[in-house]
């Protein structure tokens, strides 16, 4: 539904050279307005051209292209390259103009989600890594240009930085002289690169105003290094923390203590513990055995999303996390890679019950859960009356065990997603689990879709047509890897290599 109002700016942006010539004369007011249509209609000529001439305070991207009374539409998962490049072009011409006239001082260009498919018309993204890499660019070629305005406006972003683009953000946050456009960052990920490059840019990142943080996959840390940068870098509003894998290994050539004390986590806890805002984190493929109450017992808030995927939990690890604060707070839960219903099943059980008031997702992959374990799962599900999402990848069930399980998920009221295996049926009698990504392509498909088809008939049946079942074999859509994925691949082929020579040059030594 639209207002006359947005009909009318649509019917002007349609015409980018009267909208042009026009915005001298359109009410301050309209600006937000203009800018939500020409963006819609992909007129990258007026969505500059109002930027530059931005009249107000402050510009939130985010708050623009949401729904409004004028136009109810969500446009911020439309990631359009057009559009956004003539934002940080509008930007430019700005700080540029000069003049009494300019009144912006804060740009916010957060808000904006990256999808798998976009709506725009051109149908083309500019990724998180893309938005990066120019609005740095565009930085560097106004600190070196001389007509730049001296009253800097205040740009807050995500920054998705990797060694591709490591320098060129480096002098956009840490110039030499004057910057007009003044970077501060609220969510930042680091991939593919070293942990002094890492430490060094989100020293010139506005750690103080960070409300996310993710260091993933190629950013080799090791204890040592997450107690170095927790406590170097202070960040007081951090509410988001997400650490590679092996971030909890012990530093190379040190020994643990006699007396089983972990002095570097006993540190990383310490400092994780005076972010009293944080409320996410994500520590998985990291070996935690034993160490899970020793890191988050300090912490002064309850968390609502944990990660503890693949991190070796013991039952005394499981006790905490059931009879903690935490439980009774958490909202997403990951605890992929533990046998949970082998192992603990009446701890898992109780961290279900205590978590059932407000978790809306649930991750169990390759938990070993088969089908004699199907009856005690629906039990422990059956308190989860918020679950929305659960995720059950890499589990060894037969169709005939999912029929039963799903039968009981019909009674979760909110549920709307379930990620289900391929079904055992549909590989080779005697396939291991877990399994490889080569083993687990190699199915029957002709098996898969009739067992899928009687899972949706068990679900419509019950009157659920609501949930939505998928099995994403690979892994659901990351658009940060995707957009990163020829610099990661060359980042690991060059880490293999260098792992031949050091094992070619360990074996010379040894002969």
């Amino acid at each position: 539904m639209r207002s006359l109002r947005f009909a009318s700016a649509e019917a002007l942006v349609s015409h980018p050279q009267v909208a042009l010539q026009s915005l001298d004369s359109v009410a301050y007011s309209l600006y937000p307005l203009l800018f939500k249509a020409g963006y819609l209609r992909e007129r990258a000529e007026v969505v500059q051209a109002l930027l530059g001439r931005w009249p107000l305070e402050e510009f939130r991207l985010g708050a623009v292209l949401g729904p409004s009374a004028d136009h109810e539409a969500d446009l911020r998962d439309r990631a359009c390259r057009a559009c956004l490049e003539a934002c940080v072009r509008g930007l430019a011409e700005h700080v540029l103009q000069g003049g009494g006239w300019r009144r912006l001082r804060l740009a916010d260009l957060t808000g904006v989600r990256d999808v798998q498919v976009q709506q725009c018309p051109c149908g083309r993204a500019l990724g998180r890594w893309g938005r990066t890499e120019l609005l740095a660019r565009t930085c560097c070629e106004l600190q070196a240009s001389p007509h730049a305005a001296r009253r800097p406006v205040t740009v807050l972003t995500d920054l998705f930085v990797t060694d591709g683009n490591f320098q060129m953000v480096l002098r956009a946050l840490g110039p030499a002289g004057p910057a007009p456009l003044r970077v501060r960052c609220l969510s930042f990920r680091a991939d593919s690169l070293g942990p002094d490059q890492l430490l060094q840019v989100l020293c010139l990142a506005g750690p103080g105003e960070l409300r996310r943080l993710q260091v993933v996959h190629n950013v080799r840390l090791h204890a040592g290094h997450v107690q170095q940068l927790l406590a170097q870098v202070r960040f007081p509003r951090l509410a988001s923390l997400t650490l590679p894998a092996k971030a909890f290994d012990a530093p190379p050539g040190c020994t643990p203590g006699t007396d089983g004390e972990d002095p570097l986590l006993t540190s990383i806890a310490w400092e994780l513990s005076q972010m009293t805002q944080l409320t996410e984190l994500s520590v998985a493929f990291s070996t935690l055995t034993g160490k899970i109450q020793r890191l988050l017992g300090p912490l002064r808030t309850p968390l609502r999303v944990l990660d503890l995927a693949n991190c070796s939990l013991n039952h005394a690890d499981m006790a905490f996390l059931a009879d903690g604060a935490h439980a009774a707070h958490l909202e997403v839960l990951d605890l992929s890679g533990h046998s949970l219903v082998h192992l603990f099943p009446s701890t898992f059980s109780r961290l279900l019950g205590r978590g059932a008031r407000t978790l809306r997702s649930l991750t169990l992959e390759e938990c070993g859960i088969e089908d004699g374990h199907v009856s005690m799962l629906a039990l422990a599900l059956g308190p989860c009356r918020q679950l929305q999402e659960l995720r059950l990848l890499g589990n060894p069930l037969s169709g005939l065990a999912l029929r039963r399980l799903f039968r009981a998920l019909c009674d979760l009221p909110r549920l709307r997603l379930v990620e289900f295996p391929v079904p055992k049926d549909c590989y080779p009698e005697g396939s291991a689990y877990p399994q490889d990504e080569l083993a687990m392509s190699r199915f029957d498909q002709q098996k898969y879709d009739a067992i899928a088809e009687g899972l949706r008939r068990v679900l419509a049946r019950a009157g659920r047509e609501d949930i939505q079942l998928c099995t994403p074999v690979f892994g659901s859509f990351d658009p940060d890897i995707q957009e990163t994925s020829s610099e990661l691949g060359a980042f690991l082929l060059q880490a293999f290599r260098t792992a031949l020579e050091n094992f070619s040059r360990a074996l010379k030594q040894m002969e």
